[in-house]
């Protein structure tokens, strides 16, 4: 009776013992599978705090404004045309010269820019016999201006007779009580002649300036005035010809006394 009590309490003892393991492995197992804590929100960016500007150059054409793609395209098509209207200028020219005969008559022409501080150059435009061959724009009026000589044409030419073709536009600028003057524009023209010669060099050095005095209305001040001159190209030196020098002076002796 005593041995079936034992076994009884052992049995009882065993029991207790699993389902307190059964007990522990279930815990651990709860706390492998909780979650883990979500991470915190980034703090939202303060409303005072301004965003920093995009970089213009990362910006996408289609992600830009509509006035800034409408002027960006209008400056890349000026510049083609610029291109394309001296390409065509060249060729006319190179026309000129097997046609015409032109071989060895070229021409220079550039352009000065000598108007005061109330006047900003925004367009200057050459022709040569009709045809376009220099045109720079600038209707803002920031750069151009700044820019104080122009190399207009440097090439071949046929001979003879030829008119050149120059407009200049200023925008006014002032300042305090002068500042109206920027709603203001300007127009200087020229139309020179030169005649190119057979073997020779033809400079058309021209510049717009301001005439008259303080007395002058802003409409009569500018000018453009152009200075033909026409010279020989310098020829190479023949080093196979033989060289000539001068004798050398005899020595004088002193009177003797």
């Amino acid at each position: 009776m005593r041995a079936s009590s034992t076994v009884v309490v052992f049995s009882s003892l065993l029991i207790a013992a699993n389902a307190f393991a059964g007990a522990g492995n279930g815990s651990g197992s709860a706390a492998k599978a909780a979650p883990a804590p979500a991470p915190a929100p980034a703090p939202a960016p303060s409303p005072d705090q301004p965003a920093p500007a995009p970089d213009p150059a990362t910006v996408k054409p289609e992600d830009m404004p509509t006035a800034v793609r409408m002027r960006r395209l209008e400056q890349q098509t000026q510049a083609l045309k610029e291109r394309a209207w001296q390409l065509k200028a060249r060729v006319q020219m190179l026309k000129e010269q097997v046609v015409g005969g032109g071989v060895g008559a070229q021409a220079l022409v550039a352009h000065a820019s000598e108007m005061g501080s109330s006047f900003r150059l925004i367009k200057l435009s050459y022709t040569l016999d009709g045809t376009q061959i220099f045109v720079r724009t600038d209707e803002a009026g920031d750069n151009l201006y700044k820019t104080k000589s122009f190399d207009v044409f440097s090439g071949p030419i046929a001979p003879g007779s030829h008119t050149l073709g120059i407009v200049a536009t200023y925008r006014g600028h002032g300042y305090g009580l002068f500042e109206y003057l920027s709603k203001y524009t300007f127009t200087a023209r020229a139309n020179p002649k030169f005649i190119t010669g057979e073997g020779k060099i033809t400079k058309v050095d021209c510049k717009g300036f301001e005439r008259g005095g303080a007395n002058t209305p802003l409409e009569k001040r500018p000018a453009i005035d152009c200075k033909i001159t026409q010279v020989s190209p310098e020829r190479p030196v023949d080093k196979g010809a033989p060289t000539t020098s001068a004798p050398a002076p005899a020595p004088t002796t002193p009177p003797s006394k």
